[in-house]
């Protein structure tokens, strides 16, 4: 009787993590306008829906692949195509972020970095890059 008390207890718990970060990401999407700027920049104002479906369709499908495990044998030249994909989408999201929240001006200027704000740039884009690098190719299993 005390693993159905300790499974639907677990299975709450799981479900009210993902509505946590399910409503997280969505606000986060609703406060940097990312789906109406993506529709703009491309000039797509009658394909927002394909913008919507195609964020909603890649939630759904990555959160099952996590969950269920579901692995793919594919070439890793293959696999070029969505790590490429998936690397502008974190990088427009850390850009908007960025740029609504004005983190590099206010760290420059409270921090008295302005000189040296070109420098700062790069130093965040080679560190990540590196990180991203060292991820990939050291510390993923293989």
């Amino acid at each position: 009787m005390m693993g159905a008390v300790g499974l639907t207890l677990v299975v709450l718990v799981a479900l009210a993590g993902g509505f946590a970060v399910g409503s997280a990401f969505i606000a986060l999407l609703i406060v940097l306008d990312l789906i109406p700027r993506l529709v703009q920049i491309t000039r797509a104002h009658r394909r927002s829906e394909v913008f919507e479906s195609a964020l909603l369709a890649g939630a759904v499908y990555w959160c099952c692949a996590d969950f269920f495990g579901w692995t793919f044998a594919l070439p890793k030249a293959v696999l070029l195509v969505p790590a490429v994909l998936q690397g502008v989408f974190v990088g427009m999201m850390s850009a908007a972020l960025t740029e609504v929240l004005n983190v590099i001006p206010i760290l420059t200027k409270q921090l008295g970095l302005k000189r040296y704000l070109f420098a700062l740039l790069i130093a965040l884009v080679l560190g990540k890059t590196t990180g991203s690098l060292v991820d990939w190719l050291i510390l993923q299993p293989r």
